[in-house]
């Protein structure tokens, strides 16, 4: 369904997707990221617990959220992927703080 359009001359950056490190373009989306390495489910939602991937890629949906460097809620669509980040998929209802 999706393929990356290949560009050999693209630096790489290393991140973690749920504990294993892959290597990525520079300059994609973690959405992007998140896709092209198989994940296509990123967070659960709360009443349900189905299953929710990235749908619109621009920002609008909210349905590709994730937990990036232990901060959850984040659009994975609208971050660029950095080297050494950590991403991870968010189950349920967001936390709150007291």
């Amino acid at each position: 369904m999706f393929k990356r359009l290949t560009d050999a001359s693209r630096p790489k950056v290393t991140v973690t997707i749920n504990g294993a490190p892959v290597e990525v373009p520079a300059g994609e989306s973690v959405a992007a990221a998140l896709i092209v390495h198989g994940e296509r489910a990123c967070r659960t939602t709360a009443v349900s617990a189905s299953a929710r991937g990235p749908y619109c890629m621009m920002g609008v949906c909210h349905d590709c959220l994730v937990r990036i460097d232990g901060v959850p809620n984040r659009q994975g669509c609208r971050v660029i992927v950095a080297d050494g980040m950590e991403i991870t998929h968010q189950s349920g209802a967001r936390e709150l703080k007291p």
